[in-house]
């Protein structure tokens, strides 16, 4: 295959790693693997052009984006709308759609796996037509990031640290909220402190990530208000992998939901991969089963 990769220098592990010598070193086991490849490093502000520009190329076979989860979002975005397949190299905190595609979290070990790898049709969600590979949430989850993003942090360290002070925050004033939803026909409303809807299903046993990028419907997921000791609770669940088994918890699953927000009277906000992002008082999502073109590797289940 010819092959282009951009590595977003401002992400995660690529901001300590010397970039020269990385991409020498993805370069060489590419071409080992009997691959052409070319190699760009750019800026976070400049990833979004150099996807676009590349992904319109019609001499290429795939892309290979590395950086953090905005980043590998914003990648699929481009190479959904595109048809172009898509890499991935983990270089955030948290890497969720890379656990998702059973890729190595060490950015030495992931290019082994792909230039070794097949390509498979894979789903994508979107939000009001943004594409989304992880998920959609608001609530719990919006209110911790909208916190975290008043912290200075410069470091994946600084990161965590400025997480877990918003968690604090947030099991100390959790939300409360009226939602009303449609489910592939199925109209309901509830109060709740939190909503997430996943590309996918989360995985037991897991963090919130799915085990399948192929099952082909959302997972939908809510929770009744809690007080600051069940947020506790269900942010040590998550932390432990049993989100899923947390008895607040209800799962529903489908191919379309439409989310209505009756009571708003102020900005609201959702997250979207990741990315704290203004919100109406409606929101369509979807799934697009197999739209989504991955390089991944060879002994992935379904490749």
């Amino acid at each position: 295959m010819k092959i282009k990769a951009i590595f977003n220098r401002d992400g995660g592990t690529f901001r300590t790693t010397d970039m020269t010598a990385y991409g020498s070193k993805v370069e060489a086991i590419f071409r080992d693997a009997g691959h052409q490849i070319e190699i760009a490093t750019v800026s976070g502000a400049e990833m979004q052009q150099a996807l676009e520009k590349t992904c319109r190329r019609d001499d290429l076979d795939a892309i290979v984006a590395g950086g953090g989860d905005g980043t590998i979002s914003a990648a699929a975005g481009v190479a959904w709308k595109t048809g172009m397949p898509l890499g991935v190299v983990p270089a955030g905190t948290m890497n969720l759609f890379a656990r998702t595609l059973k890729l190595p979290l060490d950015i030495w070990k992931a290019p082994e796996v792909l230039a070794q790898g097949t390509i498979i049709d894979g789903d994508i969600g979107s939000a009001d037509g943004r594409a989304f590979v992880h998920q959609f949430s608001m609530g719990l989850h919006a209110r911790m990031v909208r916190y975290r993003e008043s912290f200075s942090f410069r470091s994946r360290l600084g990161k965590i640290t400025a997480s877990t002070r918003a968690a604090v925050g947030v099991i100390l004033n959790p939300p409360d909220f009226e939602i009303e939803f449609d489910v592939d026909g199925h109209h309901e409303s509830r109060h709740v402190s939190a909503v997430s809807v996943s590309n996918n299903p989360f995985g037991r046993d897991t963090l919130m990530y799915a085990d399948d990028v192929t099952a082909g419907h959302l997972g939908f997921y809510t929770a009744p208000p809690l007080s600051p000791p069940g947020v506790a609770k269900l942010a040590l669940d998550v932390l432990r992998g049993k989100f899923r088994d947390n008895p607040v918890i209800t799962e529903m699953s489908g191919h379309a939901l439409d989310l209505h927000f009756p009571k708003v009277d102020r900005k609201i906000n959702c997250v979207i991969d990741g990315e704290l992002l203004p919100m109406g008082r409606d929101v369509a999502l979807r799934i697009h089963p197999g739209e989504l073109k991955l390089l991944v590797g060879a002994d992935r289940p379904g490749s």
